[in-house]
């Protein structure tokens, strides 16, 4: 492989990646960026790889969850309040019955582009260029809102900003308290999961016990580990977050903690290939049904040549239908090279239906399907799932079908808000984590 630097990646064809009219007005844009605070310190980076290279190890689980894509009118302190609000609730669930402890990872503080199967989509009879998220054009079905603009850029790096901010405020200033999860109370869900009630009675129990013997210091109990995370997709944007660290004579992209590849860019000659194999963020792969063993093997060969524990976590995402065929070969591939991946489950991608209406949806049943089935195909080759991926919302949105409150296509319309794949709501995603945590002891 030739020598790497963050803009080498201009080398490589790049898919995904927006037509701007104006080079210069770019050019701009991220000149600016480059300039700006970095959002996050590798020692938080840092701290992230060993973590999970504990998950890896089968003595943590991973919990990834967040929106789709983040819209900047949700950067509002509720909307980020309840998207940790609802992960929290389910490290809870998800710690008390797996008996392992969680590692809380967003999507969220830069969850701004999404990938897109066609460039155009027609809305009302024209076509405009598809959404891409709203760091390169908005959801509006306007040309003006469907143009690529490079000033995106800077606007999706201040809500970054200001959503981090809020985020370490809650979770350094006692909002995370275990002796007070009432402040995690989300209206009109948890109330609907009755484990969750009986789960922090016993909680509250066990802290009491614990805290009686000495056992446990109160200050670990009133802050938690938190990180974000979104996918490496523009790249022009992850090259302007990329810093050199002179301590570790390395590069950092610090504009998340962790960044992943997906299905539709992890080509090996590829753009985001290039650009992800030179930085020392953690790294995730998503890896769907076009993924042969071959591919993934040279794949983890190129992004991690050195086999370092924490650097790889592969992301199965095959669908209910697919996953017992598909899955098999590549996970024995990896067994026999010795990376030590974590590997975890996105059991939202492969599972998408439309419904009479044509509204995108996921039925909870699938998703729960394809996640039982890899909890099994692990256990049978001799490995173990450390993760799982998945879009969810701390809002009572209706967006995804079943699960206990019994949702029907009929009841899509109430409060469908998503920009662009359907997310679990609060009460489907706690619901969630009491049934894995229930896989994960077996």
């Amino acid at each position: 492989m030739t020598s790497w630097n963050p803009h080498s990646w201009q080398r490589f064809p790049a898919q995904q990646q927006p037509v701007y009219d104006n080079p210069s007005e770019l050019e701009g844009f991220l000149a600016r960026l480059r300039r700006l605070p970095p959002l996050v310190v590798p020692e938080e980076v840092v701290r992230l790889r060993h973590l999970l290279a504990e998950a890896a190890t089968g003595r943590r689980f991973l919990l990834q969850g967040g929106d789709c894509a983040e819209q900047f009118k949700d950067c509002t302190p509720e909307s980020i309040e309840g998207k940790l609000r609802v992960l929290l609730q389910m490290s809870v669930a998800l710690t008390h019955g797996g008996r392992k402890p969680v590692v809380r990872v967003g999507r969220i503080a830069g969850q701004f582009a999404k990938p897109r199967s066609k460039p155009t989509e027609t809305i009302r009879g024209r076509e405009f260029p598809s959404y891409r998220g709203d760091l390169v054009n908005g959801l509006h079905a306007d040309d003006a809102s469907r143009r690529p603009d490079p000033g995106r850029m800077l606007e999706a790096y201040f809500h970054a900003s200001a959503t981090l901010n809020h985020l370490r405020a809650l979770t350094a200033g006692g909002f995370a308290d275990l002796h007070h999860p009432e402040r995690w109370e989300l209206p009109g869900g948890s109330g609907e999961v009755p484990a969750y009630r009986r789960t922090l009675d016993q909680v509250r129990e066990s802290l009491d016990f614990l805290e009686a013997l000495g056992g446990v210091q109160r200050d670990v109990l009133e802050r938690i580990d938190f990180f974000t995370s979104h996918e490496a997709l523009l790249l022009p944007y992850e090259e302007a977050l990329t810093r050199w660290i002179g301590e570790d004579s390395s590069y950092y992209n610090l504009g998340a903690h962790t960044l992943w590849v997906g299905e539709r860019t992890r080509q090996l000659d590829g753009a985001h290939i290039e650009y992800l194999r030179g930085i020392r963020n953690p790294i995730g792969v998503k890896v769907g049904p076009s993924a042969s063993p071959e591919h993934l093997i040279e794949l983890l060969h190129r992004l991690d040549p050195d086999r370092e524990p924490g650097r790889i976590t592969l992301i199965s995402r095959f669908g209910a239908t697919k996953i017992q065929a598909a899955l098999p070969p590549l996970l024995q591939a990896v067994q026999a090279t010795d990376h030590p991946v974590l590997w975890s489950c996105d059991p939202m991608h492969g599972n998408g239906t439309e419904s009479a209406t044509g509204l995108k949806t996921r039925e909870f049943s699938a998703i729960l399907s394809e996640l039982r089935q890899a909890f099994e195909i692990h256990r049978t080759h001799g490995s173990h799932l450390g993760g799982v991926h998945i879009e969810l919302t701390g809002q009572a949105v209706t967006e995804c079908t079943g699960g206990t409150e019994g949702l029907s296509e009929e009841d899509l319309a109430k409060a469908y808000e998503t920009g662009c794949d359907p997310r679990l709501n609060a009460t489907q995603s706690l619901e969630m984590a009491f049934l894995i945590a229930e896989m994960m002891r077996g």
